[in-house]
């Protein structure tokens, strides 16, 4: 009989974790993660999620790093979390908590921990930004599927690759069923250890909406729950639309989901970009949004976008849009000395594939059936950037110069 319980209680256990019960919240802290804010070098943001049992009373401590083991009270700042309730379908309710840290030292490294007496998470750290002309960042494209299994390895590599990464870009379609805790369980996962001590900000795709049961465009709840990031886009799509200066770099996030498939966030963001393009005071300025302003595929056609933004680019001269949704790999051809010609990239980084067609003239450097991930590093006048394929050897590079 006891054989018997044992085996059931494994095929249970089995079971539960198939249908993704592994990622039930629990007492101490999970999904870690930090945000750029829009002053990178004064302040930064961190999410956590926890159980409602433990969930009341979060805090999040802060000290600047000393190199000794002691963390002395005198030493230690304290944060009080606000939290939310969350409902979710595959792994019940489970609370958010956020805190912006603030008052922080340019170009200096902080440990923190969030949680409460009992129940902390371990000692992070995380650096602000400099007041120089220069920095360093990963440009990831669509993770989406398998992320546990076959995404979390070029992750990883990424930040091998460049461990001094100032932060990490996604580019939209972080996973592939809007609304499904599990897979963002495998996105946290993937990101375990680097989400917690490299800021991050994303853009969503395609896949991070759904219908709502009126036929409306919907947000994925987790997004605004999960992460903190800048407020300053257009009204009504915090979070999605935003921009941050970091030194020298004006960084851009479009909501491209919501221009494809609503003229009036269309028409908003694009007069939000052209105030935010004009009144830019920073010496590089980079894009980020999920769908192409030029397609690598046959049966792709992102008019909405291109033929209203495209001018916008061309007109302020930004430096490179990074870009996903095609699941391929392509660069524009470079601009000459005197130009202010904008480098157009699509990337991947997930296990998903689609094929190049070979007759689009814009794509100067391709790649299929390739996981990659790029490296950019901007030091003064200039910029350099290189793409590395998953075991991080470097399959594309150049250099910008102003």
């Amino acid at each position: 009989m006891k054989k018997l319980i044992t085996t059931l209680t494994l095929g249970i256990m089995l079971t539960s974790m198939a249908q993704g019960q592994s990622y039930l919240a629990e007492n101490h802290p999970d999904r870690v993660i930090l945000n750029l804010t829009n002053d990178a070098a004064h302040t930064q943001a961190v999410n956590w999620r926890t159980n409602v049992i433990q969930g009341s009373g979060q805090i999040a401590q802060l000290r600047i790093e000393n190199n000794t083991p002691e963390f002395a009270d005198s030493s230690i700042r304290v944060f009080q979390a606000e939290s939310n309730v969350f409902a979710d379908r595959e792994n019940n309710q489970s609370m958010y908590h956020n805190v912006s840290f603030d008052q922080l030292q340019p170009d200096h490294t902080y440990n923190y921990r969030v949680g409460k007496e009992g129940a902390w998470s371990e000692w992070f750290q995380f650096r602000t930004a400099a007041q120089v002309d220069s920095l360093s960042f990963i440009y990831l494209g669509d993770a989406q599927n398998d992320l546990r299994s076959r995404w979390t390895r070029v992750y990883r590599k990424a930040i091998q690759t460049c461990p001094e990464a100032d932060f990490v870009l996604h580019a939209g379609d972080l996973i592939n069923r809007s609304n499904s805790d599990n897979e963002w369980g495998e996105w946290f996962y993937a990101g375990t250890g680097i989400n917690s001590s490299y800021p991050q900000l994303m853009v969503p795709g395609n896949h991070e909406y759904f219908r709502d049961e009126q036929k409306v465009l919907t947000l994925d709840p987790h997004w605004q729950q999960q992460f903190r990031l800048p407020e300053n886009g257009a009204a009504g799509l915090e979070e999605s639309n935003y921009f941050v200066d970091y030194g020298p770099l004006r960084i851009i996030a479009l909501n491209t989901q919501v221009i494809m498939l609503d003229s009036t966030y269309r028409t908003a963001q694009a007069l939000w970009l052209e105030e935010v393009l004009k009144n830019n005071p920073s010496k590089w300025t980079v894009v980020m949004c999920h769908h192409p302003v030029y397609s690598t595929a046959k049966s792709r056609d992102n008019y909405q976008f291109s033929d209203l933004f495209r001018p916008l680019f061309e007109k302020y001269g930004v430096h490179l849009l990074l870009q996903g949704h095609d699941h391929t790999y392509a660069r524009s051809a470079l601009p000459s000395k005197k130009e202010k010609k904008t480098v157009y990239i699509v990337s991947v980084a997930g296990p998903k594939m689609y094929q190049i067609d070979t007759q689009k003239e814009w794509i100067q450097k391709s790649a299929e059936n390739t996981q990659l991930f790029q490296v950019i590093n901007i030091k003064g006048n200039t910029l350099y950037y290189k793409a590395y394929t998953a075991d991080g050897v470097l399959y594309d590079h150049f250099e910008l110069h102003r």
